[in-house]
């Protein structure tokens, strides 16, 4: 059973994917990341990245680093911050519902779990069982259930797939899940279909360049908006920007801040 203090951070994420503001989420992948992050006015929550997290100890994306080691990873971020923190845990490493158990078990309260277009009805059992996991630990847990219809629907018509995230969504919806992830380039059309299909505050999304503004999600009725391993990214850009400055006769910005 998930002691107090994450029973109530559990129940604070809820509320804050419930609130008409948009929850705004920039992924983090360690300890100092989510330090960085937290300490910025305005962060309510935080989210880990499984890419971000497989990258920095070596391993491609996909469920390829060990979930033991993922999970360590995702603790540290978690003892890094009071803030609610959510687990970006791929697909459940096997088992969901169990892995989603060792979560809360150090300090998680929501995660994203992917369905991999498994059949519908093996996904939304999947879902039921980590809402019934996650009730019996006594936490209000933010099961961010994402669909891959477009990520693993390259080659089909964009039709094709926001129908298909209609309805995964919505089965993962009644299967008890508080929100549904389709990460995806959205245009305004779909993402008003979405929330018409799921409700207000029922669905995230990832800041892909080519998506609507954060504003305007906001007034659609987007719960929450993430953005994955983008941030990692920034930050290496920033990092490759110092090498190819220095290389160049130069050295640390003037706008560089001493965080650590």
């Amino acid at each position: 059973m998930a002691d107090s203090t994450t029973a109530a951070k559990g129940t604070e994420l809820l509320r804050l994917h419930q609130d008409p503001t948009l929850l705004t989420m920039v992924n983090v992948w360690d300890a100092i990341t989510a330090r960085v992050v937290a300490g910025v006015e305005g962060t309510k929550a935080l989210a880990t990245a499984s890419h971000s997290i497989a990258a920095a100890y070596g391993y491609p994306d996909g469920e390829n680093i060990p979930v033991d080691l993922m999970l360590d990873a995702v603790r540290r971020v978690v003892e890094a911050t009071d803030l609610p923190v959510t687990a970006d845990l791929e697909g459940g490493y096997g088992d969901a519902a169990e892995t989603v158990r060792r979560a809360i078990g150090i300090g998680v309260v929501g995660a994203n779990i992917e369905d991999q277009m498994k059949p519908l009805p093996e996904a939304a059992r999947q879902v039921e069982a980590i809402m019934k996991a996650a009730e019996s630990e006594g936490v209000d847990f933010v099961l961010n259930a994402r669909t891959d219809a477009y990520h693993l629907g390259r080659d089909k018509d964009p039709a094709d797939n926001l129908k298909e995230a209609v309805e995964r969504g919505k089965a993962y919806l009644d299967a008890g899940a508080p929100v549904v992830f389709v990460p995806a380039i959205l245009k305004e059309e779909g993402v008003q279909t979405l929330v018409d299909a799921y409700g207000p505050q029922r669905l995230t999304m990832i800041a892909i360049p080519g998506n609507p503004s954060l504003a305007r999600l906001e007034e659609i009725g987007v719960a929450r908006v993430s953005f994955g391993p983008l941030s990692q990214n920034v930050a290496l850009t920033a990092l490759q920007e110092l090498v190819e400055e220095v290389h160049r006769g130069g050295g640390i910005p003037r706008s560089t801040r001493f965080l650590n």
